[in-house]
């Protein structure tokens, strides 16, 4: 019981596209892109090559995402941690944005696609910081799915940020402490006019969210995988939305069920 709670097997949900569109929709879904070195590494492969085919994953669910009708997209593309990885690989890392964003930025304006990015971009190298900038601006004006990337993103940094200009903002006289609410917080974090994700997906069988939207998670429901990133579906996809639609959300309330 413990362990079917702990990790939702793909073989126990077979399900297809028009059965899960004929349920609510998470409006938000994150997901925790992860086992890109295993993939590789399975296959005698470098690193790289399992981050070039996780890069080949993000456009075909991106795609699906922006079919279903859902409204976000939030991928983890590399954390504040990833810095410490072997330098040729975070020089590769650094490239991709660059990669994706030139060959899918065509696609991604024809279809509406709306790019956001969150983290502390000023760290990244130019080039990748230029290629995101103009992603972000050539979609500016586009009102479908928000395609948000978080790249040198680490939650426990955005709160310290968040506290620090609230701190700041009392100091000035611009906040009473007693202004200080929930809702308040989340409008001084990266995620300020997002909506907080529905379902968290994480691949590669690691359980635990990486300092990954810790506030925004507080009850988004999360579903774990063994599959490795680069393996990762539409079919997988669409499991996990139905494993989503399946769950009683009650948010500390009591069922309505």
């Amino acid at each position: 019981m413990f362990n079917k709670m702990r990790k939702t097997k793909e073989k126990d949900v077979p399900v297809t596209k028009e059965e899960v569109l004929r349920h609510p929709m998470p409006n938000h879904v994150a997901i925790i892109m992860d086992g890109n070195g295993r993939w590789a590494k399975k296959r005698a492969l470098p690193r790289a090559a399992g981050h070039y085919e996780g890069m080949q994953v993000v456009r075909k669910i991106t795609r699906f995402a922006n079919e279903l009708g859902i409204q976000i997209l939030s991928l983890y593309a590399f954390s504040t941690e990833n810095w410490k990885r072997p330098k040729s690989e975070v020089d590769y890392l650094m490239k991709l944005p660059e990669q994706f964003l030139t060959t899918f930025l065509p696609e991604l304006v024809a279809e509406n696609v709306k790019v956001q990015v969150i983290g502390h971009a000023e760290a990244l190298p130019d080039h990748t910081r230029r290629a995101v900038e103009k992603a972000v601006k050539e979609t500016s004006g586009n009102t479908g799915l928000v395609l948000n990337f978080a790249l040198n993103y680490g939650s426990r940094a955005e709160i310290t940020a968040a506290v620090k200009q609230i701190a700041k903002d009392v100091e000035r006289g611009m906040l009473a402490p007693e202004d200080i609410t929930e809702p308040l917080i989340s409008s001084y974090l990266m995620t300020s006019g997002l909506a907080d994700p529905d379902l968290l997906i994480r691949t590669s069988g690691e359980i635990r969210l990486s300092n990954f939207m810790l506030w925004q998670l507080a009850y988004t429901e999360l579903w774990f995988t063994d599959v490795l990133w680069p393996d990762f579906t539409e079919q997988h996809f669409l499991e996990a939305i139905a494993a989503y639609q399946r769950r009683d959300r009650r948010f500390g309330g009591v069922s309505a069920r």
